[in-house]
């Protein structure tokens, strides 16, 4: 099995606001292996843009490690840290205006980061080339943005974000601004690209068609990994397992969503679970056979089954 190619261990993020302090990562741990299409769910506040934001180099941990493409990001000094920007990651926002410099035509913002990254003029012409055949944009090679749909912006942005071959594409929202079926048909470009390059790509999404298509769906939820949501082998049939999944609405019908247990044990039970069962801070835990029990301190008689030692299957 090939080493992941992202990894954080215990990663914490503290913003100093002032005299308060906001911890945005509160022990976060996440393995995401070369090549796959990763999709980061939760609520507003709960740390996925501060994930991305390490991941992209653009921020810094507070503690614990991260490690992409072998470069631990708190180590990098400032140079390093502009090439890793450079030529590591590649970034797509859901806003066009921080994807596309606004008076650069479409093949000049393909060009720019080549030619910041010291790429020759002939091999930067090609790959701009090259690039420009990918996302479908031949004909639009001198249009400035504004001539251009907020579609074939982020496809402009896709081929930006490439430019310099990043072995992971990070996207926050990328299709947060565009209709269904433009939307359907960048994140179709965005699979395709993963598939053909073996590109991985982790994205920020809210759409549920979008998290449905990746590979594995991350719930993140009061700063750490809480649940992992992956497509069946085979749907269930009907009546079976409707539940919708936590986060994002993920049917139980084709998606399988586990708790995820972090190195040191700790563990978020889903929310219906705490509705449903008055633990009140406190639990007895119980190791029976092949499982562990979850018992409320005070109330024996009710109990909630966690099975296998590293994740178990919430399927209501």
């Amino acid at each position: 099995m090939s080493q992941p190619i992202v990894t954080c261990d215990n990663l914490v993020k503290i913003y100093k606001i002032a005299d308060l302090e906001v911890v945005a990562l509160q022990g976060l741990d996440l393995e995401v292996p070369p090549g796959e299409m990763l999709a980061l769910v939760g609520a507003s506040g709960s740390g996925k843009s501060t994930l991305l934001n390490i991941l992209g180099g653009l921020d810094q941990p507070s503690a614990g490690n991260c490690t992409v493409a072998g470069h631990d990001l708190a180590r990098l000094n400032e140079a390093q840290r502009t090439d890793y920007r450079r030529f590591v990651v590649g970034h797509i926002w859901q806003q066009s205006g921080r994807n596309l410099l606004p008076d650069l035509t479409v093949t000049e913002n393909i060009l720019l980061p080549q030619v910041l990254g010291g790429v020759a003029p002939a091999q930067r012409n090609q790959r701009t080339r090259e690039l420009l055949e990918v996302v479908g944009l031949g004909h639009l090679a001198r249009k400035r943005p504004d001539q251009l749909s907020g579609g074939e912006q982020q496809r402009v942005a896709i081929a930006v974000a490439l430019a310099n071959s990043p072995s992971v594409l990070l996207a926050d929202e990328p299709t947060g601004e565009l209709d269904s079926t433009t939307a359907h048909e960048i994140f179709s470009l965005l699979r395709t690209l993963n598939q053909r390059l073996g590109l991985t790509v982790v994205t920020v999404t809210h759409d549920v068609s979008i998290a449905a298509a990746t590979d594995r769906t991350i719930a993140i939820r009061d700063g750490r990994t809480s649940t992992e949501t992956v497509r069946r082998d085979a749907p269930l049939g009907a009546g079976q397992g409707q539940r919708a999944s936590a986060v994002i609405g993920l049917s139980s019908a084709t998606h399988r969503e586990a708790i995820l247990i972090d190195r040191v044990g700790r563990l978020q039970l889903p929310k219906d679970a705490l509705d449903r069962i008055q633990f009140n801070g406190r639990a007895d835990v119980r190791v029976v056979g092949d499982h562990v029990e979850l018992w409320p301190a005070d109330e024996p008689e009710i109990s909630l089954q966690i099975t296998q030692p590293r994740l178990r299957e919430w399927e209501g």
